[in-house]
């Protein structure tokens, strides 16, 4: 039987749903207990593909039921849905033209791996990202420690960075349980990578959950280390780097300088980037991207790593 793409705006309380090709609309609540009710509606009008928006997580808990109900769930960053807009000369927004317009383009877009993950594989993901938020409000008030204009405030301060750093000590420790829990074997064998450590190992296993499982060419792509060339007719541009995930490429960052660091292969390879005139992001990414895929290649082998000579 043919089924028809559908789209879906999503916001905190609400759920706005068009199918396009039965000029089909509907909108129901953003919670758990109406998602029967959609899913039986999307059923009714043999909807095959669903497209929507990631909306800082109001998405989450709607996709993930939609695939368990067998449903192809596409999940788009905003800026891609603005600029198609753009494209088709799109100016107006209401929540049912944004519901036609991704209704539309799920209609073109091709279609993604869809992956249902775990409930393992949730926690692991929640307890990475609370990490990286504890973090970045460590950092930002010893900064603000360091410029304080006055004494009486610093004393508040110095006490919030030292819960949030016992936070951060703690939470350090569930994330090492959870990601032996999701699997142990894949967190040992990245740990064992001299240069990455239990934060790196849990957020590759987090935001990158197909380490492994692809091949070369689709883990750089989807870490978004894979280069793009820039050319048209007799122009030659420089090749860069696009779209994936940027959080699966800040954590890998700051471990290839470790990498870096410790072993002599990839320092020679960064050393001989930066003789060549890279500049220095440049040649990190490309060190990135080998990292990236030689990880991926253990992953997959079940293999040691092999520290290859410089």
């Amino acid at each position: 039987m043919f089924s028809y793409p559908a789209g879906i705006d999503v916001s905190s309380g609400s759920l706005q749903v068009q199918v396009n090709q039965l000029d089909a609309a509907m909108s129901f609540p953003n919670s758990e207990s109406d998602f029967p009710s959609l899913i039986r509606w999307l059923t009714l009008h043999h909807v095959g593909r669903v497209l929507l928006e990631a909306t800082g997580g109001y998405e989450r808990k709607v996709m993930k039921a939609l695939q368990t109900a067998g449903f192809e769930v596409v999940r788009i960053n905003p800026c891609r849905a603005k600029s198609f807009a753009r494209a088709m000369g799109q100016h107006a927004k209401t929540d049912p033209i944004d519901a036609s317009l991704l209704a539309q383009f799920a209609a073109v877009i091709k279609s993604p791996d869809s992956r249902i993950t775990s409930a393992e594989q949730d926690d692991l993901r929640a307890l990475v990202q609370q990490r990286e938020n504890f973090v970045q409000q460590r950092d930002d008030d010893k900064r603000r420690l360091k410029t304080a204009a006055s004494e009486v405030i610093k004393p508040a301060l110095q006490s919030h960075i030292d819960y949030l750093q016992s936070a951060v000590k703690a939470l350090e420790i569930l994330i090492r349980q959870s990601a032996e829990r999701l699997d142990s074997k894949k967190a040992a064998l990245l740990c064992s990578v001299k240069g990455i450590g239990l934060v790196t190992a849990a957020s590759l296993m987090s935001y990158l959950p197909e380490l492994g499982e692809v091949s070369r060419h689709q883990i750089a792509a989807l870490s978004g280390t894979a280069p793009y060339n820039d050319d048209s007719g007799k122009h030659k541009g420089k090749r860069h780097i696009s779209g994936g995930r940027f959080a699966a490429r800040r954590s890998l960052y700051m471990a290839c300088w470790s990498v870096i660091r410790f072993q002599p292969e990839f320092a020679k390879r960064y050393q001989e980037l930066r003789a060549k005139g890279k500049c220095a992001k440049v040649a990190l990414i490309a060190c990135m991207r080998i990292l990236l895929v030689r990880l991926n290649a253990m992953i997959r082998d079940c293999s040691e790593w092999k520290e290859n000579a410089a």
